[in-house]
């Protein structure tokens, strides 16, 4: 383990503890004490900590309080914490820089409650604190005995020091008490750039988003680590791509990213599912010393599944070295968003026999790639495995797995009754997704019966009154669409708008239905037109029973025409090489007719069309999709 300092920013080290110049006969001709210091500072490994230290005790020096207190330092900061330990107890009447430095150890190996133990010793030994002991013992401190810690700092008079101030401001905004870190920050007559970190990282976790920028855009430096946290916090709070464009901006600024930049870079690139971006970064890990370990490539799997490329996901599984069972997660959870489901069991079953033991996590992308393929006898059979063979009890992410795989398949009731009897809290986006599964089937008796309970119980969101206004508008029933958008409208709700972005040569374009906003709107309506004629020249007929509005054919026609889904399409078509394949990310479900003529331009292309939306990942080859027309 490597030395671990108190501050990230380390203030100047204290004072050593005053040694005793006396010295009897038998010390004479030792080496001078500073020497000796000097060979333990430089220590890097145990071994030879322990020659030093065997040296003391050949020549008498076990007891020199700097020898000592110099020892007990290094062995911590080494990881040995038992031998700082056991030189703290043989120390006669320690001092406040013997206090601090085991209060320190025992901080920085997260023994939170041993530090307070022993600052509460120290007060009984009528030994006082300095500003040391308090940012010591404060760094990473749970919030309630940081509380009663600042007190203390009040009382000894050392609450307004730079360093204590700064780690209370970190430990109020650790742990959300945002006011509190805001007004001890406002009272900071001098901040550094660590206590400027503190403040925008507490911002940014409690998506404060706009706060933390207008800090970050106001320091005078900028180091990696609050170029980190502004990334990290845009990346979090679904804003990837400002988190993207902040990230070049660090790259213009010289600034060199580490583990932590790229691990927030990729998972924005997933989000956005901007391929071309995560390659760059993987090339650039690669290149710069960063090195693949097994957090870095989860996160690239992660990363190549969530933008399409399935293949270059398994690649960097194979790669991993020392795999753990969060790697093996993450290739299981892709294969199934992907709808490859026996390969995903395929690889479950290959986890389980090596040795590994399933967490939550495995369940829920073995049951999603149960859904996706309809295998409810299996689904069943893993569910119920959780508990009574891995002691896993099932969460709200496992009932919606099941909810899904149920409501797919036609299972509603037994769907109905796993939602109303399920021993955990009820979620409305479990009902959310049995009520979308009514609208799939049809069954409009259930889904106004959940749409009900939904807004009795103030459950209900604007998904649920769009998915009961479908219901309706699949019947036919346009009275009672218009009584559910008025009941929407009165509560306040908006319909998420469809979304649909494409990567082109590393800039992400998105399109919302009927949009005109893009540069190249022109080409793109010419190559829909064109389009049209394909469709038409091949016999095909729009679905416009999908298009939930009291409208004529011809107006039904031009408003499925122009989702976003086929803007996206004929933009990939037209600034991208023949040949290659476009990606798609779609935020909600695929349309039925952008599903259909997608499949059907595939075919008359010869280009491959990857779709990811809500619920998984469509391949399009040749007229055919990879979801078997099962989604």
């Amino acid at each position: 383990m490597s030395s671990t300092t108190i501050f990230t920013t380390p203030p100047p080290p204290p004072p050593l503890p005053h040694a005793n110049t006396t010295r009897s006969s038998t010390t004479l001709h030792n080496p001078p004490p500073e020497k000796i210091a000097i060979l333990i500072d430089k220590s890097k490994s145990l071994n030879h900590l322990n020659q030093v230290h065997a040296f003391l005790y050949r020549h008498n020096l076990q007891d020199h309080p700097i020898l000592n207190f110099k020892l007990q330092r290094s062995y911590s900061s080494l990881g040995h914490l038992n031998r700082s330990l056991a030189l703290f107890n043989k120390t006669q009447n320690p001092n406040v820089f013997f206090y601090t430095s085991i209060i320190h150890a025992h901080t920085i190996h997260n023994l939170h409650h041993l530090a307070l133990l022993f600052y509460v010793q120290m007060l009984s030994q009528n030994v006082f604190p300095n500003a040391f002991t308090f940012s010591s013992i404060l760094k990473s401190c749970p919030i309630e005995p940081a509380k009663l810690l600042h007190g203390q700092a009040i009382k000894f008079g050392f609450d307004a020091d730079l360093y204590v101030r700064t780690c209370l401001v970190d430990v109020y905004a650790r742990g959300g008490d945002v006011v509190s870190a805001r007004t001890l920050f406002d009272a900071m007559p001098e901040k550094s750039l660590v206590s400027l970190t503190a403040m925008i990282t507490c911002y940014a976790k409690y998506g404060m988003i706009d706060e933390a920028r207008v800090l970050f855009d106001g320091l005078e430096e900028r180091d990696a680590i609050c170029w980190n946290v502004m990334i990290d916090g845009y990346v979090q709070h679904g804003l990837p791509n400002e988190g993207l464009l902040l990230f070049r901006q660090m790259l213009n600024a010289k600034v060199r990213p580490n583990e932590v930049t790229v691990l927030a870079v990729l998972s924005a690139c997933g989000q956005t599912g901007a391929l071309e971006t995560g390659r760059w970064v993987h090339s650039y890990i690669e290149n710069n010393g960063i090195g693949i370990n097994v957090r870095v490539g989860t996160s690239l799997i992660d990363m190549y599944s969530k933008c399409g490329s399935l293949e270059d996901a398994r690649l960097v599984f194979e790669k991993i070295s020392n795999k753990d069972v969060v790697a093996w997660n993450s290739m299981v959870v892709g294969y199934a968003m992907h709808g490859f489901s026996q390969d995903a069991l395929r690889l479950f079953k290959e986890m389980c026999m090596i040795g590994y033991q399933p967490t939550d996590i495995t369940f829920i992308g073995v049951l999603n790639a149960c859904g996706h393929a309809g295998l409810v006898t299996e689904g069943w059979k893993f569910f119920y495995s959780m508990k009574d063979e891995h002691g896993i009890e099932p969460k709200v992410e496992h009932y919606g797995c099941m909810v899904n795989l149920l409501g797919r398949a036609g299972y509603l009731e037994e769907a109905y009754e796993l939602v109303k009897n399920m021993e955990i809290d009820q979620d409305p986006v479990l009902w959310g997704t049995l009520l979308g599964a009514c609208r799939l089937h049809g069954n409009i008796a259930l889904g106004e019966q959940i749409a009900e309970y939904l807004v009795s119980q103030n459950l209900a969101n604007s998904g649920t009154y769009v998915l009961l206004s479908n219901i309706y508008a699949a019947a036919g029933n346009w009275e009672g669409v218009a009584r559910v958008r008025t009941l929407m409208k009165e509560s306040g709700f908006e319909k998420e708008p469809g979304c649909s972005s494409i990567e082109v040569n590393n800039k992400v374009h998105e399109f919302l239905a009927g949009d005109l906003r893009h540069p190249k709107s022109r080409e793109i309506y010419e190559m829909l037109e064109e389009i049209n004629g394909w469709l038409k020249t091949h016999g095909y007929t729009p679905q416009t029973d999908i298009v939930l509005h009291d409208l004529e054919d011809a107006q039904k026609e031009r408003s499925l025409g122009v989702h976003s889904e086929k803007l996206a399409l004929a933009f990939g078509l037209i600034t991208t090489k023949p040949g290659t394949t476009i990606k798609i990310v779609k935020n909600l479900r695929v349309c039925a007719d952008c599903h259909a003529v997608t499949k059907l331009i595939s075919k008359i292309t010869g280009r491959k069309v990857v779709m990811r939306d809500r619920n998984r990942f469509h391949h399009f080859v040749n007229g055919l999709c990879s979801c078997g027309d099962y989604w």
